[in-house]
């Protein structure tokens, strides 16, 4: 179906090739997962089956692909159209028309489909994508996930051969992109669909690819070989090479029935006191004016909410030696703490696709019309401290806090009696199926939206009757289309531009994007630049200017595991330096590594908070895979398993 014969892919402005002799072959009817770092020439190599390498990209192509017998390089993507079916890192892009089902009957329409096969496929994707209740909705309403969904679904309805995937899930909730990847497989199983995904979060997709293809070596093979020798592999994967097993499991049921043995090791680590779980946030003082409790809890161990409920913060577990996390258990008394490195503690949060965050995401964003930010740097050497060496507010002084919130838009009441306390020091995970509201209440908090009802205070002021200068100096919001905050025309101007904002040293900004996203020269567009790598260079633009609160809306969206790894290293010292941090996300593996805290968010309402290990390991669609294989253990991450091992040498 697809023939890759010597082909090489050179940009204009890069001295080395993206793509350099790719020789392979792609069968008809397979699932194909392309595998690689950041900026490794994935979404390239999926732009050349497509026609859009050279054809709309530029640059030079040699050697030759073709598609089901098509020559890319004399055929251009509208005459691959009725073949091939895109989507790409930014699904908005692709939209055409102003509502969900138009959007999804206008490709069939441009290939002259009858109108009664284009109602009856229309009808099946928005049942296939749980897209019914939308179809009527304006596309701008939507959120992020929802429009991914809207994208997918419109490249389906023409029945292409081929479809060609670049980050399908990344902004879908864990149901939502099981539902998208079955669809896919059925397609493939049933119609013979060929299917080429690049996708990173491998956790999600790589059980149902038929073969890997490994760059930038051009390594084809099935899922097991490829995950036995790649770089790249998925927490199931990493378990089971630290666990020593053959062959390696690719899926937690595979994972869990082998599981006993390391079950065994680590019960006895659990009573012995070794970190299970992120350490959850100390509870401040009750004062008057905190937000009311989300009030008693289920057997489960999550709060429910109902009317008059209050809510006090859960109390703190206790942190051994080197660990993130706590055992719930133990009783130790705060000793535990002392002369162990412990760090401050954390909470998360979630997200959507709100145009115009641009306006107030970064002191960057403001700068440039002569407001400044006045942050100190991100220079000092990363450790954990359990006092920050700045000035903060008053401990008992939230950050964040929302009473009784109700936000409508139009005729969707898109948040409902959201009660929220962050203090200094929290990471707070807002985690929800699309559309749940994470977005809207991240736009709240920086002041995009006023309240209909109930009040929102930041730093004890109200962000919607703020002035941006005053409010800037004290939040910071990476939205998750992060091109909304680059405006300069090379890496290192938007740089410069974010020192200047942000008063900071020259260099700070530059430091924290070589450390994020090593190997992006200076003179790099951020329009040439990866969705992962221009999201790294965001989250560079806002962190140079460390604002007491950072609201992150899908921060690893188009990010590897190694891109990942860095970044949860940066926000654990801003938290431990007592900032604030409410992200919202679908990565569960992010969650589990990083919250203190989850706030799940459903039709615009709190239905749980409390503690990450509580709130996810009794979730089956927010649970990590750590957590599904050695259930009912609370161990959350490899790195709690492997330093719980380590230590017990």
């Amino acid at each position: 179906m697809i023939r890759f014969e010597n082909v090489s892919v050179r940009y204009e402005e890069d001295a080395e090739p993206t793509l350099r002799n790719l020789d392979l072959t792609i069968p008809e009817g397979e699932l194909v997962l392309l595998v690689g770092p950041s900026g490794v020439g994935k979404s390239t190599l999926l732009n050349a089956v497509s026609g859009l390498v050279p054809h709309f990209t530029g640059g030079t192509l040699t050697g030759r692909v073709t598609v089901d017998g098509r020559d890319t390089r004399t055929h251009p993507p509208r005459e691959l159209a009725d073949v091939v079916g895109t989507v790409g890192q930014d699904p908005s892009a692709h939209f055409v028309t102003d509502t969900v089902e138009d959007e999804l009957a206008y490709g069939m329409e441009s290939l002259g489909l009858a109108p009664g096969v284009m109602r009856r496929r229309v009808e099946e994707t928005l049942d296939l994508l749980g897209l019914a209740e939308l179809r009527d909705r304006p596309i701008a309403t939507l959120s992020g996930g929802q429009r991914q969904r809207v994208a997918i679904g419109s490249v389906l309805t023409p029945h292409p051969k081929v479809l060609v995937l670049d980050e399908p899930t990344s902004a879908l909730d864990p149901s939502a992109a099981e539902d998208v990847l079955a669809v896919l497989q059925r397609l493939v199983h049933d119609l013979g669909t060929t299917v080429l995904l690049a996708e990173h979060r491998l956790e999600r997709v790589v059980q149902y690819a038929d073969q890997v293809l490994l760059l930038p070596d051009a390594v084809l093979g099935p899922p097991p070989t490829i995950m036995s020798v790649s770089p790249i592999h998925p927490p199931v994967v990493t378990l089971g090479r630290l666990a020593g097993w053959t062959p390696l499991p690719l899926t937690v049921r595979d994972a869990r029935r082998r599981a006993g043995a390391m079950k065994q090791r680590l019960e006895p680590l659990i009573d012995a006191g070794i970190p299970a779980g992120p350490l959850p946030h100390p509870a401040p003082p009750r004062n008057r004016g905190s937000a009311p409790d989300p009030g008693p809890q289920t057997p489960d161990g999550l709060n429910t909410h109902t009317k008059g409920d209050t809510h006090t913060p859960a109390p703190p577990a206790f942190e051994a030696r080197g660990s993130g996390g706590g055992v719930p258990g133990n009783t130790d008394g705060g000793a535990a703490h002392e002369g162990l490195g412990g760090g401050a503690p954390v909470n998360p949060g979630s997200g959507g696709g709100a145009p115009g965050f641009g306006k107030w995401g970064s002191p960057h964003a403001l700068g440039r019309r002569g407001r400044g930010g006045g942050f100190s740097l991100f220079s000092r050497r990363r450790r954990r401290r359990r006092q920050p060496q700045h000035e903060q507010p008053h401990p008992t002084t939230p950050l964040v806090l929302t009473t009784s919130l109700h936000i409508r838009r139009a005729r969707v009441e898109a948040l409902r009696k959201i009660d929220l306390r962050v203090d200094p020091g929290e990471t707070v995970a807002l985690m929800g199926r699309n559309g749940a509201g994470k977005s809207t209440l991240l736009s709240a908090l920086v002041g995009m939206i006023a309240p209909t009802s109930g009040t929102v205070r930041i730093a004890g002021r109200e962000p919607h009757a703020t002035d941006p200068r005053e409010l800037i100096r004290q939040v910071g919001l990476v939205p998750q289309e992060p091109r909304d905050l680059l405006y300069a025309d090379t890496v290192g101007a938007e740089c410069a531009a974010a020192d200047a904002d942000a008063g900071a040293a020259a260099g700070t900004c530059r430091a924290l994007v070589s450390e994020l996203l090593p190997g992006v020269a200076d003179d790099t567009h951020p329009r040439d630049l990866s969705e992962g790598q221009r999201l790294a260079l965001a989250l560079a633009v806002v962190l140079t200017g460390r604002p007491p609160l950072l609201l992150l809306d899908e921060p690893t969206r188009g990010l590897d595991y190694a891109a990942k790894a860095r970044l949860v290293g940066h926000l654990r010292s801003l938290a431990a330096d007592g900032h604030a941090i409410v992200l919202a996300t679908h990565d569960v593996e992010l969650a589990a590594e990083l919250a203190h805290r989850v706030v799940i968010l459903a039709d615009g309402e709190v239905v749980a908070d409390g503690p990450t290990a509580e709130v996810v390991v009794s979730s089956p669609a927010f649970s990590p895979q750590v957590a599904k294989i050695l259930a009912p253990q609370p161990w959350l991450t490899v790195e709690q398993v492997e330093r719980a091992l380590e230590e017990a040498r």
